[in-house]
């Protein structure tokens, strides 16, 4: 287990390596350490601008080597977003360590989590928040399927889908309430009366009497969130979403 002084040795010397870059135009740290939220559970999370786009590749190359070679890495992964490269390395000592690298003009602040450290960056819009529209079609969407996976006798294919539609219910809550709602970062902050009725939604057993119990009480809070944001829609998709949950 890494310690925090371990986590802040990696950081430092992975920003001091990019000070001498001559592709890197600016280096930012990003994450839960950017707003002083770090605690000992935090990861590395740092972005770089890289002067010309076909330097991508070849920085987060050597970033690369140099987790390997001196920080124990075991593997990593790439996650694009949009023009940028997210390399998410895993260490030995179970340390996550996130390197994003982006053009220079599209290396900035897309959220608050963004602390620049060196170098320059340019001005971005924010990320816009979810839709409260589009999380509340895609958790309906996401109710047939468990139906359907019940009906099939499909209890892995209906937990996976509860899940996700439960997922799309409680960002919703987190929307409503200004707080994140992306990748479940707000849920653990919601008050008790919106999280205490969903602990009914979570499965126990891949049984169909579960999963329709947990089903039942997903649907249920997906229509009270939905009257909270638009009250005519809540009363359309009502009586179909009560029927899928019967």
């Amino acid at each position: 287990m890494f310690t925090p002084e371990d986590r802040e040795h990696i950081r430092t010397t992975i920003i001091d390596r990019a000070r001498l870059d001559a592709r890197i135009t600016g280096g930012a740290i990003t994450g839960s350490s950017s707003i002083g939220n770090e605690d000992v559970w935090s990861d590395v999370d740092l972005a770089f601008g890289v002067r010309d786009a076909s330097d991508m590749h070849p920085v987060l190359d050597g970033f690369t080597t140099f987790m390997y070679d001196e920080h124990g890495c075991v593997d990593h992964v790439d996650v694009p977003s949009r023009a940028w490269i997210y390399r998410v390395f895993l260490l030995r000592n179970t340390l996550q360590v996130d390197i994003a690298v982006a053009p220079a003009p599209d290396f900035g602040a897309r959220q608050s989590t963004f602390r620049l450290v060196f170098g320059t960056s340019a001005t971005l819009p924010y990320v816009p928040l979810p839709e409260a529209h589009e999380l509340i079609a895609y958790a309906w969407l996401y109710a047939l399927h468990v139906r359907s996976s019940i009906k099939r006798k499909r209890f892995w294919q209906a937990e996976y889908m509860l899940s996700e539609m439960r997922g799309r219910v409680l960002a919703l809550a987190c929307l409503r309430l200004g707080l994140p709602a992306r990748e479940g970062r707000g849920t653990d902050q919601l008050p008790r009366e919106v999280t205490a009725p969903l602990e009914d939604a979570l499965v126990g057993r891949l049984s169909a009497t579960d999963l329709s119990r947990a089903f039942a009480v997903t649907s249920d809070a997906l229509l009270r969130e939905t009257d909270l944001h638009d009250t005519a829609l809540a009363e359309r998709i009502d009586p179909v979403v009560r029927e899928l949950a019967t």
